[in-house]
């Protein structure tokens, strides 16, 4: 299956001023003011999705949703990398119902507060989240570099694990949400 590939990485933040200290001092132009995030994974009663390494995700936004697939994990040199498509779901509860039907349940709900930034063609997001502020950075493996780099970052900083990941692997138990 032939699609867009998503690379990138997080870097864990102090807390959100300071992600947003290092992003001003990078220049970064911001593309999308801080916003509310509820995702949902959906898999199968037998976790086909999981199983296979894949991941179907849908986000809720203000104003809709998105409805994304992501492939397994491509082989990139300390980064993550996926075949990514999404599209725009105009009424989000209406997918759900759908992919209900369709047999596919929630198996995790994470919620996170985020703002986007451009630098230089990639995008930098800071991701206010349950377990901690991420600086995240997509674009290519180059670029990804360069920004890190200029943040005052390196490859042993790298974060490649997704949200569900990380939150496991803090001890996280249920789901991922805001009290």
């Amino acid at each position: 299956m032939a699609g867009p590939v998503e690379t990138e990485i997080k870097l864990e933040m102090a807390g959100p001023e300071a992600a947003r200290a290092v992003v001003a001092r990078l220049g970064a132009r911001l593309k999308s003011p801080r916003y509310f995030e509820d995702n949902l994974l959906l898999d199968d009663a037998a976790g086909s999705l999981r199983a296979a390494g894949t991941v179907l995700r849908l986000r809720r936004v203000p104003g809709g949703g998105v409805l994304t697939y992501k492939g397994t994990r491509l082989a990139s040199a300390g980064m993550k990398s996926r075949l990514e498509q999404e599209t725009a779901v105009a009424d989000a509860d209406v997918m759900q119902g759908i992919l209900d039907r369709l047999g596919l349940r929630p198996v995790f709900r994470y919620q996170k507060y985020r703002e986007t930034y451009d630098w230089r063609g990639q995008e930098i997001v800071v991701d206010e989240t349950p377990i901690g502020t991420f600086l995240e950075v997509e674009g290519d493996e180059e670029g990804i570099h360069a920004a890190a780099k200029a943040m005052g970052f390196g490859p042993s900083d790298f974060l490649t694990d997704s949200y569900i990941g990380l939150f496991l692997a803090s001890g996280g138990k249920g789901d991922m949400v805001f009290p």
